[in-house]
């Protein structure tokens, strides 16, 4: 179980997201994640953020991008979040949009490959910086 302050007023954004999820996020959801085991969540509250999918089992967090990520603000606000995330031991696997409406099969494959085989606590996980492969 994951250990670390939790935002209660995040909670009613979370929902709405669930609801309101992105064309990719529901691809992802209903195409691959929701039967896979270790089981994922959606729109997981951990502090002051809100993660796309997370797996509480392997500590993995997947976050899938627009293009407002890959502005300035967007950088640094996710550069912010994924130091306090590993700062939990959380790992967290980026993909941009553009991955799951073009590479669905490879990110599939990259977040299976990740469940089955973390990368050792300390090492960097690997980042598609705007694409696969």
């Amino acid at each position: 179980m994951l250990k670390q302050s939790y935002n209660n007023n995040l909670t009613q954004r979370a929902q709405m997201l669930r609801t309101n999820a992105t064309k990719q996020e529901r691809k992802l959801w209903y195409e691959y994640l929701w039967g896979y085991k270790p089981r994922f969540t959606r729109q997981r509250v951990v502090g002051n953020y809100i993660l796309d999918f997370y797996c509480a089992k392997v500590k993995l967090a997947i976050e899938l991008d627009g293009s407002q990520h890959y502005e300035e603000n967007g950088l640094k606000y996710d550069i912010n979040r994924t130091s306090y995330l590993e700062s939990l031991g959380i790992c967290v696997l980026r993909f941009a949009n553009n991955d799951v409406d073009q590479n669905f099969e490879g990110v599939c494959i990259a977040i299976d490959r990740m469940v089955k085989q973390p990368p050792p606590q300390h090492a960097a996980p690997p980042t598609t910086e705007g694409g696969i492969g």
